[in-house]
């Protein structure tokens, strides 16, 4: 993407499962990019059914929820060309959890389209933890994870789908939509501001 042109966010609807989940967090991600770069940024969330063909002018698509991922024949084709071609998808699991419902059936789902294996874990220094903050230790935690739920694991990686040695799928189990889910003008009230790593995701999609 030619960063002379404004970003914009989208958010990807599919139909099975819950996909319009925590719905203060683009907004409240696009702040920070307005806040902490000199990207030029459109400020309105936009949303594209997965099979629709739009979603290839799209320069980074985000996809989350909590409930059975199955993709129509349409939602699979334009997912996996997609991705091939070059684009970037972030993916957030909202129910932190590697063995829920939303887990499972996104990674099999994976599994169909780009073949066993392919989802990997990515080591901490990869180039995404540096992209614009340094975050040396990998994945920031997030609180819901601090606080138990899910699988009351702390996730210490991320994972994604590598299409020419760049990453065209993003996935977290960390549940990063409602660690970011809350009005932007509350962020003052936060010791660190916890969006950082949303720039940080960003950046590296459009810097690839």
């Amino acid at each position: 993407m030619e960063l002379n042109k404004a970003f914009f966010f989208t958010r990807l609807q599919y139909t099975s499962g819950d996909w319009n989940t925590d719905q203060r967090m683009p907004s409240n991600l696009l702040n920070s990019l307005i806040e902490y770069t000199t990207i030029p940024v459109d400020t309105k969330e936009k949303i594209i059914p997965l099979s629709d063909k739009a979603l290839f002018s799209s320069p980074f698509c985000y996809l989350s929820g909590h409930k059975l991922v199955e993709f129509t024949k349409a939602e699979k084709e334009n997912f996996k060309a997609y991705v091939e071609r070059g684009g970037f998808v972030f993916v957030d699991d909202c129910n932190h959890d590697i063995d829920g419902l939303f887990a499972k059936s996104f990674e099999s789902q994976m599994e169909e389209l780009f073949g066993a294996g392919t989802l990997k874990k990515i080591p901490n220094n990869h180039a995404l933890y540096s992209s614009f903050f340094e975050f040396e230790d990998g994945p920031p935690t997030t609180s819901v994870e601090l606080n138990g739920w899910g699988d009351d694991l702390v996730h210490d990686y991320l994972k994604a789908i590598l299409i020419n040695g760049k990453i065209g799928v993003l996935y977290s189990n960390k549940d990063y939509g409602c660690e970011w889910d809350y009005d932007f003008r509350n962020k003052r009230w936060l010791a660190k501001d916890n969006t950082r790593f949303g720039v940080n995701i960003v950046l590296h999609a459009l810097m690839r």
